[in-house]
């Protein structure tokens, strides 16, 4: 039995993930970060875990059950911040909406699907990364002078949620879970 990786998220439209790859892409060639081009444009809900191939099933069951009970809300992306040294990402204005979310998330996880204390990270900060982990002190220092003051607005309306799965290479988007 082999143990797979995974990730629950919320993900902006086609438009907007292309927008931010641009971005990732600026990111990989001026200051040799490519880790965030690992993963589509996203905002974390739950973060990467490891589960038997045989739960997706149960997995899958428990967030269309849990997606099909949650209300669409709309999510605002406006600026540039970091978690220095060594992550940039774009602002998500409201944070309450995703927050909420994730907290009716993690009883789910934690009573349908037996995550552990430890797999649940109790406080988030909605965001979505353009760099991250590969991004050296020196090379955060020039990125963020260059983004902290550049211009970033989009807005979408989040509609679902979805589950990624790490392929070994990078993170493929497995399942999309419509909201009622």
């Amino acid at each position: 039995m082999s143990k797979q990786l995974y990730f629950i998220a919320l993900l902006p439209p086609e438009d907007i993930r292309e927008d931010v790859r641009e971005l990732k892409l600026i990111m990989k060639k001026r200051f040799d970060a490519s880790h965030a081009l690992k993963s589509p444009a996203h905002i974390t809900l739950q973060m990467p875990f490891r589960r038997e191939e045989e739960m997706e099933d149960e997995i899958i069951e428990s967030l269309e059950n849990f997606a099909s009970e949650q209300s669409e809300f709309d999510v605002q992306l406006n600026g540039f911040d970091a978690f220095p040294p060594k992550v940039l990402f774009i602002k998500v204005e409201d944070h309450d909406p995703v927050q909420d979310l994730h907290s009716k998330l993690n009883i789910v996880l934690t009573q349908s699907l037996s995550f552990t204390e430890s797999e649940i990270k109790k406080e988030m900060h909605p965001h979505i990364t353009i760099a991250t982990r590969d991004l050296n002190k020196a090379a955060f220092n020039a990125a963020w002078s260059e983004f902290k003051d550049r211009s970033f607005q989009a807005s979408f309306k989040v509609s679902s949620l979805f589950l990624l799965k790490h392929n070994g290479k990078f993170w493929d988007i497995f399942r999309k879970f419509p909201f009622n």
